[in-house]
């Protein structure tokens, strides 16, 4: 799902139709002005320490990141602190005004102040202190119902949802930019935390260090070698980049073993395919959190197909392409009989040796009544985890042939593991998932016109914020729910009864400040500075 802006010109009806005078294009001075004012507003009103959550209402009264958040709180996970980061340096590349490296010098020190011992970081940072942090964790983190990670203190670093990842990327982008020492330490820390948490066969767990086991059904999942959003992927990323630039001779052997876990961690065949999750001793695939059942996953398996086929393009060795038909003769076997109205190809989750779909539902009111499970029924499941999932197999069929029939000498002739090079000027504007209810899903870029442009200038208030419809709320925190559950059908909504915490979409949003509207606006305007 993607969450883009259209602007519509109406022309103009009558008995002769002339061609409408197009408005003129902003000046650039008239877009520099915008961009900073709209970053005043972000940097002298909203942020805590450089630091950002991602949404705000206007008079800042509740903030939320991906759970309501307190006035004292600032977010790792993306679209975060560190992706304001990236488009502060995005904006002073496109423009050199110093103030934009200030700012993102302002969100480079927060993440440092929040980076804990070990290199790491947690989704937030909680500038009020311990006793601050644990009354959270005690109230909103502990009643969210759906989000079982910010239930508990687990007490250490998560690589879930790219938080750590983006962090150290940031942070690498920042000391680049002109060699300053003062981010070489936290830059330091970082990748020795990916080196060091990473697993001798290659893999990394979702946690580091171990955490203490908080699940509902007895297991700490966190240990296990994790696929689940794109950590693997996320981590080989910040090594390519850290390869590239840094010269640390500990990094292209970690990058060939996080490429190798891939390889290993494949079921055989016929179920070629991939958990979130695999135990470290044995390399099976493992249950996560209560409704993620143990199970092969097919948007999973598709995205580390990909990974391979990328793999092969940084290294040109053949083994990564290897075992592909088979993942796609699995994904091909697995397909539902046609796809579902929405356009979803896959159920999301299939039983090990059955190949038999599993659905999840849940049952209750909240977090204190309330329980997951799984069978084979696919009516009423989960609103806020999907079903099912959208594999575009012929696409990742079309790319495995085009591979195959490009000449080995030619494949990985610039790959940036043997060529060393600059990193990209812009980063903010990539296309990525979120969970950002507020930004639909994703931060794919706007299209960028002097139409865009004109639009965005007008739309930025007085204040310097683009008033943004809150398309999510939460319950505020009113105390631990009831042991009986509350009446009502709350099996697939994103929320349950008054007592859960967790984000859910409303149906009469309010005006306020978001943070992934900001980065896509600011995003706009970069390029139409840059391309000026």
């Amino acid at each position: 799902m993607q969450t883009t802006r259209r602007v519509l010109l109406a022309g103009m009806a009558g008995a002769v139709a002339l061609p409408a005078a197009a408005a003129p294009a902003p000046s650039r001075a008239q877009v520099l002005a915008a961009m900073r004012r709209a970053t005043a507003f972000m940097t002298d009103k909203a942020a805590v320490h450089g630091g950002y959550v991602w949404s705000y209402l206007p008079d800042f009264s509740r903030r939320w990141g991906e759970l309501e958040a307190s006035a004292t709180q600032v977010w790792v996970q993306p679209p975060g602190t560190g992706t304001v980061g990236h488009l502060f340096l995005d904006a002073y590349h496109a423009t050199g005004d110093e103030a934009y490296y200030a700012a993102a010098t302002q969100a480079a020190e927060c993440l440092m102040a929040g980076q804990l011992p070990t290199g790491g970081w947690n989704y937030l940072i909680d500038f009020g202190g311990e006793a601050a942090k644990a009354k959270w964790y005690a109230t909103i983190g502990a009643n969210a119902w759906r989000m079982e990670e910010f239930q508990h203190d687990w007490g250490n670093a998560t690589f879930d949802d790219a938080g750590s990842s983006e962090a150290m990327q940031f942070l690498l982008r920042m000391y680049l930019e002109k060699r300053d020492p003062r981010f070489k330490p936290a830059l330091d820390r970082a990748l020795d935390f990916v080196l060091n948490s990473q697993y001798p066969n290659g893999g990394w767990p979702q946690r580091w260090p171990a955490g203490r086991p908080f699940t509902k059904h007895g297991a700490d999942y966190t240990g296990h070698i994790t696929f689940n959003d794109d950590v693997a992927g996320e981590n080989i990323k910040f090594l390519v980049m850290a390869a590239q630039t840094l010269g640390d001779p500990r990094v292209a052997p970690a990058i060939r073993r996080a490429m190798d876990v891939f390889l290993i961690t494949q079921q055989p065949a016929p179920q070629a395919g991939w958990g979130l999750q695999h135990r470290v001793d044995d390399l099976k695939p493992a249950a996560a959190r209560s409704y993620e059942p143990l199970a092969l996953t097919t948007h999973t398996t598709a995205v580390n197909t990909a990974q391979l086929m990328t793999f092969y393009e940084l290294t040109g060795d053949p083994k990564y392409l290897a075992r592909v038909p088979e993942a796609l003769n699995w994904l091909a076997k697995v397909a539902l009989p046609r796809p579902r109205p929405d356009g979803r190809t896959h159920p999301t989750f299939l039983e090990i040796g059955t190949d038999r779909p599993l659905y999840v539902h849940r049952r209750g009111s909240n977090v204190v009544n309330g329980a997951y499970y799984a069978d084979g029924d696919p009516e009423k499941t989960l609103a806020h985890y999907s079903a099912f999932r959208l594999v575009k197999l012929d696409e990742l069929r079309a790319r495995y042939a085009a591979l195959k029939a490009t000449p080995l000498d030619r494949v990985a002739a610039n790959s940036p593991l043997t060529h060393k090079g600059a990193l990209p000027r812009f980063f903010a504007n990539q296309d990525f998932a979120t969970s950002d209810l507020n930004g639909g899903g994703t931060m794919a870029p706007l299209k960028v016109s002097p139409e865009t442009v004109s639009r965005l200038l007008a739309d930025l208030n007085t204040e310097g914020y683009w008033p943004t419809p809150l398309l999510a709320t939460s319950h505020p925190y009113k105390g631990p729910g009831p042991k009986t559950s509350t009446p009502g059908d709350y099996s697939q909504t994103h929320v349950g009864d008054d007592f859960d915490t967790s984000p859910y979409p409303t149906d009469t949003p309010v005006m306020g400040v978001s943070t992934s509207a900001f980065i896509k606006n600011m995003g706009v305007l970069i390029s139409a500075v840059d391309g000026a």
